[in-house]
């Protein structure tokens, strides 16, 4: 009886952990795919002009708009194949968005090489925490609700500096960003491995999110100190 119970415990084991493996390479592979709409979207929006034509204002509320509205068709969406379409389109919005901020940086006179710079950091916080998260045997999950104040706080503070224009607490939202949302990378990730994420599309999401956020904090702080034309 007790050799059963072990036999059947082991196999549970073995099936759960096949399940968390196959979410996590499913959220990997997902990832790398939310990559080719995004330089897309940031390429459409540069060669069009698109987000550099919309007042600062306009471009706040649809950025805001868009972003959570599709966060919400994307929630409601995950648990069918359009859920990835719909994450896919996302991300090119969120490429065509970001376009400002890539083609003010790309008009110094070193911009290539401060978004090559700013994509390849990214690419080492992902890997860090990537590796990171197979090695800590620690629930991570206490740090949920304090990285959720941080994000909360930095959106506040940003919407605030929308109308300060404060160069002084740019910098420090960015450095902020790229602290918490590089924890975020680590906690998503993490809960993904313990078991407590199981769709690989909401997984994708959170980690898309801060590797988003990690990348234009670097790209702003290199853009402040990019040579100018």
């Amino acid at each position: 009886m007790n050799e059963n119970i072990q036999i059947f415990g082991q196999q549970t084991g073995a099936a759960l952990s096949a399940e968390r493996n196959q979410v996590l390479r499913n959220t990997y592979w997902l990832l790398a795919l939310s990559m080719v709409p995004t330089v897309l979207g940031a390429w459409v929006g540069i060669a069009t002009g698109f987000a550099g034509a919309l007042s600062p204002g306009i471009g706040l509320m649809l950025f805001l708009g868009g972003a959570f509205g599709f966060m919400f068709a994307i929630e409601k969406t995950k648990d069918s194949a359009a859920g990835v379409l719909v994450l896919l389109a996302f991300t090119f919005f969120m490429g065509l968005m970001l376009s400002r901020l890539v083609g003010s940086v790309l008009g110094r006179a070193n911009g290539a090489e401060l978004v090559m710079t700013a994509f390849a950091g990214t690419g080492a916080i992902f890997l860090g925490m990537a590796s990171l998260s197979s090695v800590i045997k620690r629930d991570l999950s206490a740090m949920g609700k304090w990285l959720f104040v941080g994000a909360l706080m930095i959106l506040v503070a940003g919407i605030a500096n929308f109308f300060l224009q404060s160069s002084a607490l740019m910098i420090t939202l960015a450095v902020l960003m790229v602290g918490v949302f590089t924890a975020f990378i680590l906690y998503d990730l993490k809960r993904v491995r313990d078991g407590h994420e199981t769709n690989y599309i909401t997984a994708t999401l959170g980690v898309y999110l801060s590797l988003f956020n990690v990348f234009q904090a670097l790209l702003m702080l290199l853009g402040i100190g990019g040579r100018e034309e």
